[in-house]
């Protein structure tokens, strides 16, 4: 996730009708979510494309990390 990609979230839950950015508790607790989920997503995608030990390892580190964002 890089800057850019974080920009855009914030815009997605904090831009008002004329594009300004207003930070309220449930805009900020939706933002900080999707901040969560897209760094657990690309930590998931690090685990699959890394396997060097065994392939049933990496993809069950994906899917932990994933489960993360279900408790």
């Amino acid at each position: 996730m890089n800057r850019d990609e974080i920009i855009l979230m914030a815009r997605e839950c904090f831009a008002d009708p004329d594009g300004s950015l207003v930070l309220l508790t449930p805009e900020l607790t939706a933002f900080a979510a999707l901040v969560a989920a897209a760094e657990r997503e690309a930590c998931a995608k690090a685990c699959e494309a890394h396997h060097d030990y065994t392939k049933a390892i990496a993809l069950n580190c994906a899917a932990a990390i994933r489960a993360r964002g279900q408790a």
